[in-house]
This record gives C-alpha cells, sequence and structure tokens, in this order.
C-alpha cells in the first residue's frame, strides 16, 4: 500500500490546482481521476470547449453583421460547425496536456481509475467500469474529495443525449439545430443558445422565473435579455415546463405561462440548462464516515474539512457557487492549511460571467441584496454608448453599474455587461479586496481609449462627479 501525505479525487479545477499547490509545497501527492484526461468537467467538457466554440461564432457573428460597418466586405461566408467543433477538440487537448505536464513538474503521481473510501485514511482505485487490471490501495493522512458535478434534470425529462441533451452533449453536435429549445435562462443554457443562434438555428428559451440570470443583478438580466432578443432568440419566462418529449427526431416541449396559458414548443433538440448537481456516486463516503447535506452535498466547515478530520472537500461538491475559479482558490485554501499555512477565500468577491455577446459580469453584493439588508447605498453608471474605445470597436451595447456604501463611498458591488467585461471585472474584485472607494479608482490613471475606462466613469458617478471622459 503506497502512502502519501495527501489524496486527491478528482481532477477538475478545483483537484489538479490543490494538486499543483501540495506539490509546490512539498507534499507527497497523488491525483486519482476516472476519466482517461485531466482537467475534469471545466476543461473537458464546459469552460475551455464553450469557449472555444462561444468565440469561434463571436467572429462569424462579427464577420456575418458588423464587417461591412468596418469597411470590409465578406462575401460568401459559411460557418462549418464540424470545422468549429475539430478546433475546440484541440484547444481541450492542449489545455489537458498541460495539466499533465504540471503534474509532472510538481512531482503528483497520477492513477486513473474510480476512487472509492475503505476507511477514514483509505483509498482504492478500481479500473473504470470493471476493466483489466487490479484494484489497488492508497493511504494518506489527507483526502481532499473534488468529485465535481453533472448536470440537472426535471423528474419528469429523459436525457437521451441524442435530442433531449445537456450541455455535454451541446457542445459536441456536428449538425446545426434547426430549431433548439433550453430549458433554463441561465448561464450555461444562454451561452450556448448564443453559439447556435449566431450560427443561424432558431433557439428558444423557457425559463421558469421572470428573468434570465436570476440570481444576477436584475438591470444585468434586462439589458443581456434586450440584446440576445435583437440577436435572435426568444424567451418565455414565467413559465413551468410541464413535458419533453421526443418523438423520432421530433422534441416537443409543453409549459404553463398562467392558468389557462399553455405552451408548446417543437425542436430538433432540447438543450435542459436547469444547474448542476454534487457527484459523489461510488465514492463510498459512509466508510469514512463522511457526512451529505440535504442537497447532497459534502457537508464542510468554514476550513472546508469534513466530518472527518483529515478528509478535505472543494468545488462544486460542496456549497457555494459551481465556478471553476471558486474551486480552484478552494483547492489553493486547502493545500495550504495542510501545510500549516493561514489562507484565506472572500467568497463575496468571486466574480461570476456570462460569455455571451455582450459578455456579463458581476462580483460583490447585488442592487437586490443591498435593499433587502436595507443597507443605504448609492448607484454609479455608466453607458459603453459613451465610451470612445467602444464606439471606435463598434461595440456600444452595454454599461458598468457600481454600488457603494452611501456613507463611507466604499465598493460594495460591481456589474458589468459589455465587451471585455470578463476581464475588466477583475479590476473591481482587486479594489474590493482591498475595501477601496468609488474615489479610489477615480483617482487612479487609466489607459485612454480604453474598454475598463468605463468602471472608472461609473466610480466617478457613484462618488458624484460627472462624466470626465470619452
Amino acid at each position: 500500500m503506497t502512502s502519501y501525505d495527501v489524496i486527491i479525487i478528482g481532477s477538475g479545477p478545483g483537484g489538479y490546482i490543490a494538486a499543483v499547490r501540495c506539490g509546490q509545497l512539498g507534499l507527497k501527492t497523488a491525483i486519482i481521476e476516472k476519466y482517461p484526461t485531466l482537467g475534469g468537467t471545466c476543461l473537458n467538457v464546459g469552460c475551455i470547449p464553450s469557449k472555444a466554440v462561444l468565440e469561434s461564432t463571436e467572429l462569424y457573428q462579427k464577420a456575418t453583421h458588423q464587417f461591412a460597418e468596418h469597411g470590409i466586405d465578406a462575401d460568401n461566408l459559411r460557418a462549418d460547425l464540424p470545422r468549429m467543433m475539430a478546433r475546440k477538440d484541440q484547444v481541450v487537448k492542449k489545455v489537458c496536456d498541460g495539466v499533465v505536464f504540471l503534474m509532472k513538474k510538481n512531482k503528483v503521481d497520477i492513477l486513473h481509475g474510480v476512487a472509492s473510501f475503505v476507511d477514514a485514511t483509505t483509498v482504492q482505485v478500481a479500473p473504470v467500469g470493471g476493466g483489466a487490471g487490479e484494484a489497488q490501495q492508497l493511504t494518506a493522512k489527507n483526502i481532499i474529495i473534488a468529485t465535481g458535478s453533472k448536470p440537472s434534470t426535471l423528474p419528469f425529462i429523459t436525457l437521451d443525449k441524442e435530442r433531449i441533451i445537456t450541455s455535454t452533449e451541446a457542445l459536441a453536435l456536428r449538425e446545426l439545430p434547426k430549431h433548439l429549445i433550453i430549458v433554463g435562462g441561465g448561464v450555461i443554457g444562454l451561452e450556448l443558445g448564443s453559439v447556435y443562434a449566431r450560427l443561424g438555428s432558431k433557439v428558444s428559451v423557457v425559463e421558469y422565473t421572470d428573468a434570465i440570470i436570476p440570481t444576477m443583478d436584475r438591470t444585468m438580466g434586462k439589458e443581456l435579455l434586450r440584446s440576445l432578443k435583437k440577436q435572435g432568440l426568444e424567451f418565455y419566462l414565467s413559465h413551468r415546463v410541464t413535458a419533453v418529449e421526443r418523438t423520432g427526431d421530433t422534441v416537443t416541449l409543453t409549459a404553463q405561462g398562467g392558468p389557462s396559458a399553455e405552451l408548446k414548443l417543437e425542436g430538433d433538440y432540447c438543450l435542459v440548462s436547469v444547474g448542476r448537481r454534487p457527484y459523489t456516486e461510488g465514492l463510498n463516503l459512509a466508510a469514512a464516515g463522511v457526512e451529505l447535506d440535504e442537497k447532497g452535498r459534502v457537508k464542510v466547515n468554514e476550513d472546508l474539512q469534513t466530518s472527518v478530520p483529515g478528509i478535505w472537500a472543494i468545488g462544486d461538491v460542496v456549497r457555494g457557487a459551481m465556478l471553476a475559479h471558486k474551486a480552484s482558490d478552494e483547492g489553493v485554501y486547502v493545500a495550504e492549511l495542510i501545510a500549516g499555512k493561514a489562507p484565506e477565500v472572500n467568497y463575496l468577491l468571486i466574480p461570476g460571467v456570462v460569455y455571451t455577446w455582450p459578455e456579463v459580469a458581476s462580483v460583490g453584493y447585488t442592487e437586490e441584496q443591498l435593499k433587502e439588508q436595507g443597507k443605504a447605498y448609492k448607484v454609479g453608471t455608466f453607458p459603453y454608448s459613451a465610451s470612445g474605445r467602444a464606439l471606435a470597436g463598434a461595440d456600444t451595447e452595454g454599461l458598468v453599474k457600481v454600488l457603494t456604501d452611501a456613507q463611507t463611498d466604499e465598493i460594495l458591488g460591481v456589474h458589468m455587461i459589455g465587451a471585455r467585461t470578463a476581464d475588466i471585472i477583475a479590476e473591481a474584485v482587486g479594489i474590493m479586496h482591498f475595501r477601496g472607494a468609488a474615489e479610489d479608482v477615480g483617482l487612479m490613471s487609466h489607459a485612454h481609449p480604453t474598454y475598463a475606462e468605463a468602471f472608472k466613469e461609473a466610480c466617478l458617478n457613484a462618488a458624484g462627479i460627472g462624466a470626465l471622459n470619452m
């Protein structure tokens, strides 16, 4: 039986980052992954492949709708979906290969197989699907559960993964849907809906609540809804899906929009995008004494330790936002705790991003949350239509919204929709990490012309100063 300082189960952004940090800190580390490649959902069938196809289709959208405005004639354009998907696969391979390189560089042992607990300090690694080879056992003082999540569905929907699909299958289609129906108006559904709408598919989004991206600041949802409608997506808000059925190559969705308002949609594909659930199947957690909560998540304390000392859990399998960078932050946190350091994760300052076009990015409190808390606050905004850089780039849709403490001017929340907000939000995170004020941002020099100036101008507006620049 091989002994380690740390065993990590799962090689997604939580697991592999934890492994890298453990290796850097001199801990003897092993990582266990049941799939042939490392990287988990994010790298293989989530964040990375979705951004690859979003980028490809964004370029196509600009070529077909905006190039002429720039004086560029691009006649007879066509989109080649199989080639886009092939490029996406190449990107995924490069990134996953990079993770293997990081494991080797930091002397982390890689084991492929299905992990399960034998007891609180022992993990068995068995061949996937009962394949050839013998099971082996490893022991460690510390074990990190980083098994991530799987797509959720509704009880009455059967996912056949052919016509009624999840995001995994939507990122591997080799034919363009004629009519893609999406159940759920959250981040994943809107990103993938954007991909296929840009390529010419009819896209219909059915959402249970009265807004898209309902967990984000409502202003962002309203702005994004307006923009996506202009791009051709159609929305049915406040509709409760009651059935999704397949007959041959046709999928029929039925939803209730009110006491007497029934909706029926027919398409050739239905993407079920109603969130994700923690994945703990097969881990045999009971053998280690690890407890789950009422939502099937691994119970952890503030230090991400489970009910069993020495067993930790991070990422989508525990409470909190299901975000790759949140999992990575937690991976570093646990690795450093094990090594005796004093790390920190500020959950309020973990940004969220929607990679549609325009992009949406958010950090801190929403305006709705501040109202609920009874907090006195100020609002500063700046529209992209007044940005010189946005005008030059023909990307004038969007705005930046800054929420500040009415007494201290401390920035409490930043919400952006527009070009490159996925990158600009990092400045807001940095300022808020040091509890900066809107006036502080106003005093900082920003290169001109840039999209980031919109953040500075919104901060000036929140501080009661009028716009200074275009």
